[in-house]
Order: C-alpha cells, then structure tokens, then sequence
C-alpha cells in the first residue's frame, strides 16, 4: 500500500522561502507522474506543480517562477522549492500522482502559512 508522508511546513513571513518534502513508500513511484497539490482555507484542494518520471514540470500561472518541483527517485521523494512566498499561498500541501487514475489515499499534508 502506498504511503504519502508529507514534511518541512511551518510559519515563514511574505518574501521568504521554504522547502517542503513528501516521502513516498512503494515502487512506482518512479514511474509516476507526481504533484504537489494545495488547500487554501475555504477552498478546494487545487494541483500547482507537476514532474513526471524524467524531470519535466508543469506549474500553474500562480506559482510559475516561483515554485520549482523536483524528485529524487533513487529516494522516493518529491519536493517543492517554495519562494517568494506570499500570503496566498498560505495552505495545506499535500503530494499526490498526477492523474487522477494513479491518486492513492491522501496523506495528512503539510501546513504552510505566510504572514504579512
């Protein structure tokens, strides 16, 4: 059963950075096509970054030039590189496959919040 395990949230102030990391248990993970995904409060879970398999990205307008996505297969990792970060992006992240056919049970996410 594949596990996700996200880490590395915290409180960080408007213009700052922070990394966030997601262990994944199981041996696809390398073949899959994985995302960070993210809930605003009083908004739905929305999917921001994506990396396939061999390193290709794909990111929403929102976060594009800011955020960088990237995976260490070798470690089952997937990471997000978060800067200039402002309060808009304060959220839950969670990691997750890409499409929805390859989605497993959510893990319990990491909470990122941005002050002003």
């Amino acid at each position: 059963q594949v596990q996700l395990v996200e880490s590395g949230g915290g409180l960080v102030q408007a213009g700052g950075s922070l990394r966030i990391s997601c262990t994944v248990s199981g041996s696809v993970f390398s073949r899959k096509t994985m995302a960070w995904y993210r809930r605003a409060p009083g908004k739905q879970r929305e999917l921001i970054a994506m990396i396939t398999p061999g390193g290709a990205t794909n990111y929403v307008d929102s976060v594009k030039g800011r955020f960088t996505i990237f995976r260490d297969n070798a470690k089952n990792t997937v990471n997000l590189q978060m800067d200039s970060l402002n309060p808009e992006d304060t959220a839950v992240y969670y990691c997750n496959a890409a499409f929805p056919y390859d989605i497993v049970s959510w893990g319990k996410g990491t909470l990122v919040t941005v002050s002003s």
